[in-house]
């Protein structure tokens, strides 16, 4: 065996590997709190659910003319904080910290701005794939 064959072998590992590891599996509530309108494309045209969960993406083939496997909404430490920022309904005031919020049993987020921070969690009964 060459040096070019040794190469070629550790590339073949380390792509085998990264295969294995694949990506986590989204929550229910990151699939099923996102608008049909709202979702950006994760696949390709036939993809399988399987395939699109691996990748770490939403599937449901229910709605006709958008992505069937789409990108989740972002994960949160709670799953009740899962939602797209306009199902954000204000638990708090400008400039409340993380924790005021969470000593009202709301939910905090800050990395969008002009939108609720502090906002009420959401029963995650009505989270499915």
């Amino acid at each position: 065996m060459g040096p070019r064959d040794a190469q070629l072998l550790a590339a073949l590992l380390v792509l085998g590997l990264c295969a294995l590891a694949g990506a986590e599996k989204p929550s229910p509530c990151q699939c099923s709190r996102i608008s049909p309108h709202n979702r950006k494309n994760c696949g390709f045209p036939g993809i399988t659910s399987d395939q699109c969960f691996d990748n770490g993406c939403c599937f449901d083939s229910t709605v006709a003319g958008v992505p069937w496997c789409f990108h989740p909404l972002p994960k949160q430490e709670s799953e009740q904080c899962v939602m797209e920022v306009s199902a954000r309904r204000n638990c708090g005031y400008p400039g409340i910290s993380p924790e005021e919020c969470a000593s009202r049993k709301c939910c905090f987020s800050n990395l969008i701005f002009e939108v609720p921070w502090c906002f009420f969690p959401k029963s995650v009964e009505d989270c499915h794939y």
